[in-house]
């Protein structure tokens, strides 16, 4: 590469963005504004066709011959997948979920709900079950699962309850004598 062909580039690299031919701007210097367009003799449309006037309705560019136009909020075009129904919740689903939360939560607040821990660990057990027998039928395996789990939950900590209730009158008997 000669120096010639150097000096017929279209561009060359110069500090700060300055063009060929323009002299150097430091980074002090602030960056010139570019020149303002006059305003059309008539007003366009909002996608700028300059054919359009006004009253014009616009035509979109880039349209293919046989396919329909597309607007906003239109819906699906033809060839666009539709997402698939969900299948519905088995009913005993949520049920299992409440049971378990009534469970624990009621469990810590005043202690006598805690005996619904077994109850949801049933509930959302068989509803499992249920689930993977037709899994195309029933949906809210997660909700089941859920609820199952707080059941195991609150029924562990009735049964430490319970543990610990009879460890203390067997406490007291002993020392009662």
């Amino acid at each position: 590469m000669s120096e010639s062909d150097d000096q017929n580039t279209p561009w060359t690299h110069q500090p700060y963005g300055s063009g060929p031919g323009e002299p150097d701007r430091s980074p002090q210097e602030p960056p010139r504004q570019p020149e303002q367009a006059q305003p059309p003799a008539y007003p366009t449309n909002p996608y700028g066709d300059p054919q359009a006037g006004p009253g014009q309705p616009y035509q979109q560019p880039y349209a293919q011959p046989g396919y329909p136009q597309q607007g906003y909020g239109q819906g699906y075009a033809q060839g666009y997948a539709q997402p698939f129904p969900s299948t519905p919740n088995h009913p005993s689903a949520n049920t299992a979920l409440v049971l378990g939360i009534v469970a624990l939560g009621g469990g810590f607040v005043c202690g006598l709900p805690i005996l619904a821990g077994p109850f949801a660990w049933y509930v959302g057990a068989k509803v499992k079950r249920e689930i993977d027998a037709e899994p195309m039928r029933y949906g809210g395996r997660s909700e089941a699962n859920a609820g199952m789990i707080l059941g195991i939950v609150a029924t562990s900590l009735l049964a430490l309850a319970v543990l610990t209730i009879v460890v203390v009158i067997a406490i007291a008997a002993g020392t009662s004598v």
